[in-house]
């Protein structure tokens, strides 16, 4: 949508209606904007990447917003629906969910073919990539074996985890998977690692890869 800066936009916080916390708000031209992501400078290229994924290919309104220490992603939001966010975030458990089914099923294969020292190997990497990327609830190693282990369909268990981060780590977990394996072959075909999804939410998370940049790595 826009790459602005700082002189271009007013930021402050409104308190949220059900929670007890308060929410960064970017006014542009009379139109507010949540923040969904902050990226150090460092990673520009990151953070334009993730930009352009949402606004070219998730077709959200955001604005990436540059300034002299760091890179942050805005979505489009109207003040008066900041507590209406219920059906947002039973969408979200199903991507997650589908996610960590992705997750197990390529650490099983690990497992399976290569045997449980890269198994372990592999535990490691995606541990340091959370650890990296301050995912929530799964930065600790011991986090990352529960997440491998347990069943992604105790919603009261799935991570609390935003689009942003379910693109960051489907994009980790292929190029993970790739060096493990040596193809790509493990990536597709993607309903059968989802199998254990009912057939409704399958298709929603199949259906989201489909529209996304995540095609041209899952399908």
């Amino acid at each position: 949508m826009f790459i602005l800066k700082r002189e271009d936009v007013e930021i402050s916080t409104v308190l949220h209606p059900k929670r007890d916390q308060q929410v960064p708000i970017l006014y542009y031209q009379e139109q507010t904007f949540r923040l969904i992501k902050v990226f150090p400078a460092s990673q520009e290229e990151e953070a334009k990447s993730l930009w352009r994924e949402l606004t070219d290919n998730r077709g959200k309104a955001c604005v990436l917003l540059e300034e002299i220490e760091r890179y942050s992603i805005w979505g489009k939001v109207r003040i008066e629906n900041l507590g209406n966010d219920s059906e947002e975030r039973q969408n979200i458990a199903v991507l997650v969910q589908g996610s960590i089914l992705l997750l197990q099923a390529i650490y099983l294969d690990i497992e399976e073919f290569l045997g449980s020292k890269q198994a372990s190997l592999f535990e490691k990497d995606i541990a340091a990539f959370f650890g990296e990327h301050k995912f929530p609830q799964v930065t600790a190693p011991q986090g990352v074996k529960l997440l491998l282990n347990f069943d992604p369909f105790q919603t009261v268990q799935v991570p609390i985890w935003q689009e942003t981060h379910i693109v960051t780590f489907l994009q980790e977990l292929h190029r993970l998977g790739k060096s493990y394996f040596g193809n790509t072959n493990f990536a597709h075909p993607v309903a059968e690692k989802l199998q254990d999804m009912p057939q409704e939410e399958r298709s929603q998370f199949t259906q989201w890869l489909n529209e996304s940049s995540l095609k041209k790595l899952w399908h």
